[in-house]
């Protein structure tokens, strides 16, 4: 069994910010693989949910960012789950748009979401890490993730959002390097191909060069 932690503030007022990308992300899991309804469990809203074979529970903490790790050891120690069981989701400011990392360990990098769940059940549990860039200035973070999503960036949104639920049976089964690469696959736009080169005058193609 997984758990599967999307990290955001709860509340409508929320529900857009940089900062909930974690929970967008739970959500667009949720509905791609058909999980059961949310109901109000750990401190969070949870959902049961089978992804290709594998039991996941989805949890979004409703305890605030800073006290997420509450609701995270709640439902460890109710379903007696190992921390390589855990998966949690959530915004990095120093990662692009777009861009994804996944890693097992590590600090909190700032992130109070990740701090509060390492103090409460250890720091060694799958972190997905989803950029949402950074305003360019430390004392604008806490103003730049704490607002919408703009419009023009709802494209590689919902492209990342899309493929991080397409991708998720991979990192369920706990092969992140696949999981990492269909994300990539899926967000980024095919490479043009080469030009053909143009036929000549008896309507064949030029011999390729060798090199010598």
């Amino acid at each position: 069994m997984r758990l599967l932690v999307g990290l955001g503030n709860p509340g409508p007022g929320y529900a857009g910010h940089r900062h909930n990308i974690g929970a967008m992300a739970a959500d667009a899991i949720h509905r791609r693989h058909g999980f059961g309804p949310w109901k109000a469990r750990f401190h969070g809203y949870a959902a049961e949910g089978m992804v290709d074979g594998v039991k996941v529970l989805a949890l979004k903490p409703t305890t605030f960012m800073n006290r997420s790790g509450e609701a995270v050891q709640a439902a460890l120690q109710f379903y007696k789950l190992g921390l390589e069981d855990v998966i949690v989701i959530y915004d990095e400011i120093d990662l692009k748009p777009g861009q994804i990392r996944v890693k097992k360990g590590g600090g909190a990098a700032g992130h109070n979401g990740i701090r509060s769940i390492d103090a409460h059940i250890g720091p060694e549990f799958w972190r997905i890490r989803l950029g949402v860039g950074h305003p360019g200035a430390p004392e604008l973070v806490h103003r730049y993730v704490l607002q919408d999503f703009a419009k023009a960036e709802r494209p590689w949104l919902e492209k990342l959002l899309d493929a991080v639920a397409e991708a998720f049976p991979v990192m369920a089964k706990g092969d992140d390097s696949r999981f990492v690469n269909k994300v990539l696959v899926l967000t980024q736009p095919p490479k043009p191909k080469p030009p053909r080169p143009e036929p000549t005058e008896s309507g064949a193609a030029p011999p390729e060069k060798k090199d010598t």
